[in-house]
């Protein structure tokens, strides 16, 4: 009896255990929406949009919370990414169109609330149709992949490098 109570407590142990040791190497985040500092947005984007870091960091390993608060009419053509996105609409109005030519009429109306989730490797472009907040939620590193490598803001004139991120 002695040897299964262990067994049972042993196991519970170990099933807790990695719980415990991940609310203990998480950083604890609070931020009231007027503490969010917003920025440009990264220069794998076009330009006009603005960007904040809310938890993590996009650049490294591991989870992060970023928002991106896009124009009116604010496109980001057709890309990929490798890893999974889970995005909600915060503000605004957006599309989301999937495939590798964009079509602003057969891209779905995502209203303030909406949610996506994305596959890596799967190929979809972003219209903002008024003034809107994305949240986007990840594991980093982030990057993004242009169909088209012409769409890429961040390729070097002349030198046809197109760096990361």
């Amino acid at each position: 009896m002695r040897k299964l109570l262990s067994i049972v407590v042993g196991g519970a142990l170990l099933a807790v255990m990695p719980f415990a040791v991940a609310a203990q190497t998480m950083d604890h985040q609070l931020l009231a929406t007027d503490e969010i500092k917003w920025g440009a947005g990264p220069p794998s984007i076009p330009a006009g949009a603005k960007a904040a870091v809310l938890y993590g960091d996009p650049a490294k390993e591991g989870m992060f919370v970023f928002r991106l608060q896009t124009p009116k009419d604010y496109t980001i053509a057709p890309h990929t990414h490798p890893k999974p996105e889970l995005v909600t609409v915060v503000s605004g109005s957006v599309r989301l169109g999937m495939g590798t030519t964009a079509n602003r009429e057969a891209a779905k109306v995502l209203p303030a609330g909406s949610f996506f989730a994305l596959s890596p490797g799967m190929a979809h472009y972003f219209i903002s149709d008024e003034d809107s907040v994305i949240q986007l939620q990840s594991t980093g590193p982030w990057s993004i992949d242009y169909v088209n490598a012409a769409d890429d803001p961040r390729k070097t004139v002349g030198t046809g490098a197109t760096p990361k991120n």
